[in-house]
């Protein structure tokens, strides 16, 4: 196993939950992690890259930077990319792929540049290439200088490998958990989705109530590595940390019937159906879940998150005014104490609810539309 601890560490996070995610990082204990657009970098060697694929909720790959050269054309690309020591990262029974991205360089053709270093690991490794290789060297050339990565993650980090059902739109699981964060969740007090959809917001918190590792059920690229060492991973992979003295619950709702049926099923393959309750119900039965009274005791206020249809057509948004004014209703009538978090891409449907949002930040992109999370403080 190599202990280099020379290398840049790239997390992706989709653009404006950078600092979002660079909190995470910092609160797991990485080392002087930092924002940048698209993500965070921070230093480290190749068992930080298996704790960070491991470990984080929030980033949605995670790259080992593993050379940086100026190329100014594809001769010296490929000379260039002959001198990088693949032998000691790519094992050469193993198929890879490469995928490149040109921006302000004189190499302008990204498959040009992606062919030449895919020849050059070839010809110097023996490596197979092949369309549908896990294994991905990404090459970004960018003002003359070439960046090589290697995707370390494989499947999106979004991908538990627990969830086979979902609903027709769901918030993928590596943002659903930067808003949970954004809100302030920490495990420590109940929340409710009363959308639960497939019951992303209500597995996520499960996870962080029980301190479960994100990528507990899931294989990684990285394990197809020549840096990879399958004991020092089994040991890894083996540390639990201990659970909350007192966990709570976390509940999710529908007024969908095959909604709950999906949350219950995700819920049993994650090992969360002890940690979480789904029911049926429409947003005007919705209450405070039984044993977390309004006010909450200590002053622990419980979260209210919610990600309900956007109405991505003006005739579509019309018609949500309705749900989205009740929705607020309720949660002003029976929800005092309690925090809100509303994913929503048209401000006049958020604003419907009569809410008293703090300001937001700015809109995030989330499956071709920009969402916007709006919060509240404790509600009166």
């Amino acid at each position: 196993m190599t202990t280099d601890t020379g290398f840049e560490i790239f997390l992706a996070a989709p653009p404006g939950l950078e600092d979002v995610l660079c909190d995470e990082v910092r609160g797991k204990g990485f080392r002087r992690p930092r924002p940048v657009p698209g993500g965070v970098v921070f230093q480290g060697g190749w068992p930080e890259v298996w704790r960070a694929n491991l470990w984080l909720r929030g980033a949605g790959r995670v790259l080992a930077r593993i050379a940086a050269f100026r190329a100014v054309h594809l001769a010296q690309l490929d000379d260039r990319a002959r001198r990088v020591p693949w032998a000691d990262i790519l094992r050469p029974d193993v198929p890879f792929r490469v995928e490149a991205s040109c921006a302000g360089s004189r190499i302008y053709h990204s498959g040009a540049a992606a062919e030449r270093i895919a020849t050059a690991i070839r010809e110097t490794l023996g490596a197979p290439e092949s369309p549908e290789a896990e294994i991905l060297v990404r090459a970004r050339l960018e003002n003359d200088t070439c960046t090589l990565s290697v995707d370390t993650s494989g499947a999106p980090l979004h991908k538990r490998g627990y969830k086979e059902a979902v609903n027709a739109a769901p918030i993928r699981e590596t943002m659903a958990s930067l808003f949970l964060r954004r809100c302030g969740y920490d495990g420590t007090a109940p929340l409710l989705d009363p959308m639960c959809g497939s019951g992303t917001f209500v597995l996520e918190a499960a996870e962080i109530v029980a301190r479960l590792n994100p990528g507990r059920n899931r294989a990684f690229a990285f394990e197809k590595l020549a840096t990879f060492d399958a004991e020092a991973w089994a040991r890894l992979r083996a540390v639990v940390r201990s659970e909350r003295p007192q966990a709570v619950l976390c509940h999710g709702s529908d007024r969908d019937a095959g909604a709950i049926a999906m949350s219950r099923a995700n819920a049993e393959r994650a090992g969360l159906a002890a940690r979480t309750v789904f029911r049926q119900a429409t947003i005007s039965e919705v209450r405070p879940p039984e044993g977390t009274p309004q006010g909450m005791p200590q002053g622990i206020p419980g979260l209210v998150i919610v990600n309900p249809p956007y109405g991505t057509r003006l005739g579509e948004r019309e018609k949500l005014l309705p749900l989205y004014r009740a929705l607020g209703q309720v949660l002003a009538a029976h929800f005092s104490g309690w925090r809100v978090g509303l994913v929503a891409a048209e401000p006049r449907l958020a604003h419907a609810t009569g809410l008293p949002f703090l300001p937001t930040d700015p809109p995030v992109p989330h499956g071709g539309l920009r969402v916007t999370l709006y919060r509240t403080a404790p509600l009166p």
